[in-house]
């Protein structure tokens, strides 16, 4: 029994500090996990776009792609929240392509945390991008 509390006393210690840096970081970045999100559509969309690709084509080895892949869940995040229920948006080829993207990415990070993105996805996810970028700037 006094394992098991033990046990509980250091995941209890480390959710308190996971709550105290979302709490600094929400209060610093103005109520934005990121802060890097403008609320404006084309703009918003470029910088996920360039972020998670960032994210995808760093090499396995390097040392910032865990910080990468965590700033990429908090866009897919953000980006969805703010933007799946605005219907000036949701009618957008940019908007369709780009949730399917995101919907992709996020399972991959979701299922699999600790594998590498397979090569096939990688592919997909770079087509799509690029398809968002060009609707985007047709301003579609």
């Amino acid at each position: 029994m006094p394992i098991v509390i033990k046990h509980m006393k250091k995941y209890i210690s480390r959710l308190l500090a996971l709550v105290l840096v979302a709490a600094i970081t929400l209060v610093g970045c103005g109520g934005s996990p990121s802060g890097m999100l403008t609320g404006t559509y084309s703009k918003d969309t470029l910088v996920v776009v360039d972020s998670l690709r960032t994210a995808i084509l760093l090499p396995e080895d390097a040392p910032e792609k865990l910080e990468a892949q965590g700033q990429a869940k908090e866009l897919i995040n953000e980006f969805i929240a703010r933007y799946r229920r605005d219907t000036a948006v949701t009618t957008l080829s940019s908007f369709t392509t780009m949730r399917t993207a995101l919907n992709a990415l996020a399972g991959h990070y979701s299922s699999y945390p600790n594998r590498p993105i397979p090569d096939k996805l990688k592919e997909r996810l770079e087509q799509e991008f690029k398809q968002v970028e060009t609707a985007v700037s047709r301003g579609a």
